[in-house]
């Protein structure tokens, strides 16, 4: 079958990440959508099979061709960083070290073209940090291990698909950080990732910044007229159907309705929020810039279930459907 290759990274150590992925891999519908080789850890992972009351081997590989995708089988590519003992539910230095070289071979495999597509499972801030790892997450982290400028997050739900222009920074600085340069290749990259997963004619809903998009100059500082217009115009010019600025207040029940296939964001909480009170299990997180396809879960390291078996595994199954949907193949 010519399915796609993905790299499940399996997070940070002391965290759900080992448990998603294998409840995750297990699922028959999984199976049929890639061949998925984990890049962690099969102690660990063996592990969180045992806390999960799940029956399945797992065979160590040494690149992803030799993953077989047998039914009752999760092959992995073993680090071996994580020691036995180590805790779940805390801040580990170890941990996030762990997480980041799991990211930084997946990325690795990308580059030489062994996979078509990345999936993550969540890693902690906090313990990246503390490893001496100081990016502010996946996003950013597999922009510079690619080799790319400039890469933009995606959130995917089956009701609503948004698109940020910035996302990691402050408000103010997400303001002044918007012009016209940056809102254009944001809406070239998410028309081109809806056209490459085989809508041919998205249309593209683009938000402004300032309540009602700023009611004609009323409110702001002329932020839309400035910082959004133009960049429309030239999308437009080539033939992209982006409508805006439009308010963010009724652009994303509109979405939700079928009017769009897209929404772009202009920061962070703007997209999220809206697509976060659909719920956590609902959303997938896609980087578009990128060599590759990479995905993730929507939810993050969950340190106060961790280890108990209670993790559910919804987020990563569908992460990994959508990875495998907008994965070129082999």
């Amino acid at each position: 079958m010519n399915l796609p290759t993905i790299a499940v990274t399996m997070g940070d150590a002391a965290g759900v990440g080992p448990e998603v992925v294998v409840r995750a891999l297990v699922e028959p519908e999984v199976r049929g959508l890639a061949r998925c080789v984990v890049v962690g850890d099969a102690a660990r992972l063996a592990r969180a099979a045992e806390i999960c009351g799940v029956d399945v081997r797992f065979k160590t590989v040494g690149s992803p061709a030799e993953a077989s995708g047998e039914a009752g089988v999760i092959d992995v590519l073993d680090l071996g960083i994580i020691p036995a003992d180590l805790p779940f539910g805390e801040l580990s230095e170890v941990a996030g070290e762990g997480a980041y070289r799991y990211v930084a071979k997946a990325a690795e495999l990308a580059m030489a073209g062994e996979v078509q597509a990345i999936c993550t499972a969540p890693l902690n801030k906090a313990a990246l940090h503390a490893a001496g790892r100081r990016y502010p997450g996946h996003t950013e982290l597999l922009a510079e291990l690619c080799g790319v400028p400039e890469v933009s997050m995606m959130l995917s739900t089956g009701q609503v698909r948004v698109i940020h222009v910035t996302t990691h920074i402050g408000l103010v600085d997400a303001i002044e950080r918007i012009d016209p340069g940056l809102v254009e290749r944001t809406v070239r990259r998410g028309h081109r990732t809806m056209v490459d997963s085989g809508i041919a004619e998205p249309k593209i809903a683009v938000c402004g910044i300032n309540p009602h998009a700023g009611e004609n100059g009323l409110f702001g500082r002329g932020e839309e007229e400035e910082k959004i217009v133009p960049a429309l115009e030239a999308c437009r010019a080539d033939g992209i159907d982006a409508q805006g600025p439009l308010p963010a207040d009724t652009v994303f029940f509109r979405a939700g309705r079928g009017d769009f296939d897209l929404v772009v964001a202009m920061y962070h909480d703007q997209g999220h929020g809206p697509v976060k009170i659909l719920g956590l299990e609902a959303g997938v997180n896609i980087t578009v810039g990128l060599p590759v396809i990479r995905t993730s879960v929507d939810h993050g390291t969950a340190f106060d279930i961790a280890g108990t078996g209670r993790a559910e595994a919804g987020s990563m199954v569908e992460a990994l459907r959508q990875g495998a949907a907008l994965a070129r193949r082999p």
